[in-house]
């Protein structure tokens, strides 16, 4: 039985603490593509995916958003 856990999300504290990015640096870098962006969760709140930062965390350098995939 594959018991994975669930999907936990970031705030943009948590995300700018475990990156070590500037909010302006943060942003500047989603604009571009290199740097996952925030999912809507509810009309006033949006977070992280935990995976995406993780992912982009081992490997900031090379690290492009993959537009075949649907944002939520």
């Amino acid at each position: 039985m594959n018991m994975t856990p669930p999907e936990r999300f970031l705030r943009l504290d948590a995300v700018l603490t475990r990156t070590g990015l500037s909010r302006a640096t943060l942003y500047r870098k989603i604009q571009t593509g290199t740097f996952p962006a925030q999912v809507r969760l509810a009309e006033r709140c949006c977070d992280w995916r935990e995976s995406a930062v993780n992912e982009w965390m081992n490997s900031p350098i090379s690290y492009l958003v993959d537009d075949t995939l649907p944002r939520s």
